[in-house]
C-alpha cells in the first residue's frame, strides 16, 4: 500500500530533475531565446503541458538546477561534526562545495549573463538563493543553539556566508582572477571572520 505513493513521489521528482536539467542545457547550449516549455518538454520526452504542472516559468526551470545545487550547502554543513564550531564547519565545506555548484567557468560565465539581461531570471535567482538562506539559517541555529526564527545571528551569518560565496563566484569569472575558486572563497570567508578589517580597505597613497 505504501510503495505506490512513495513510487509516485520518485517518478515526479525525477520528472522534475530532468526538465530542469533540460531547461539549464538548452540555455547553455542555445541562449535563454531557445527555452520554451515546448522545448524543455520535448528534450525530456513529455508535454509542454507536464512542463506547465511543474514550473511556473522557464526561469524557473532553469534556476531549479541552480538552486538543487546551492541548497546542499546546509546538508554539507549539517554533516559536519555536531561539536565543531560552526566557523571551522563553513570553512571546510563551502570551498569545496563550491566548485560543484558553479561548475564549469564557461557555464556560470553564460548564467551571470543571462541574469544581468533578464529582469525574470534575476527574480529567480534571488528566490533561489534566499531559500538557500534560510536553510542555511537553520542549520547555523541548529549548530549553535540558536532560533532561526527569533534570533538574527544565525540569519545575518547565512546571508554574509552567501554574499561571500557570490562575490568569489563572480570574480572568479568576471574579475581575471587566476587564483582558484575555492581559494577566493578561503580568502573571503577569511575577511568575514576577521570582522572585515578596514586597514584592508584603505586606499593606498
Amino acid at each position: 500500500m505504501t510503495a505506490e505513493p512513495g513510487l509516485r513521489a520518485r517518478k515526479k521528482a525525477a520528472t522534475r530533475l530532468a526538465l530542469g536539467h533540460a531547461a539549464w542545457s538548452l540555455m547553455l547550449e542555445r541562449g535563454l531565446d531557445a527555452v520554451t516549455p515546448e522545448s524543455v518538454a520535448e528534450a525530456v520526452g513529455v508535454s509542454s503541458r507536464t512542463f506547465r504542472n511543474y514550473f511556473g516559468s522557464r526561469e524557473e526551470a532553469i534556476v531549479d538546477e541552480w538552486s538543487r545545487r546551492h541548497a546542499s550547502l546546509a546538508d554539507a554543513v549539517r554533516a559536519r561534526p555536531a561539536d565543531e564550531p560552526v566557523w571551522d564547519s563553513l570553512v571546510a565545506v563551502l570551498p569545496r562545495a563550491l566548485t560543484d555548484i558553479v561548475g564549469e567557468r564557461a557555464d556560470f560565465a553564460v548564467l551571470l549573463r543571462v541574469i544581468s539581461e533578464s529582469p525574470a531570471m534575476l527574480a529567480q535567482n534571488l528566490l533561489a538563493l534566499d531559500r538557500t538562506g534560510q536553510l542555511l539559517a537553520e542549520v547555523i541555529a541548529e549548530r549553535t543553539g540558536a532560533d532561526a526564527d527569533r534570533d538574527l545571528a544565525p540569519r545575518l551569518l547565512a546571508g554574509s556566508v552567501l554574499a561571500a560565496v557570490s562575490t568569489a563566484a563572480t570574480f572568479w569569472v568576471t574579475g581575471g582572477a587566476r587564483t582558484d575558486l575555492p581559494d577566493l572563497l578561503r580568502e573571503c570567508l577569511d575577511h568575514l571572520r576577521a570582522g572585515l578589517p578596514t586597514a584592508d580597505l584603505a586606499p593606498t597613497a
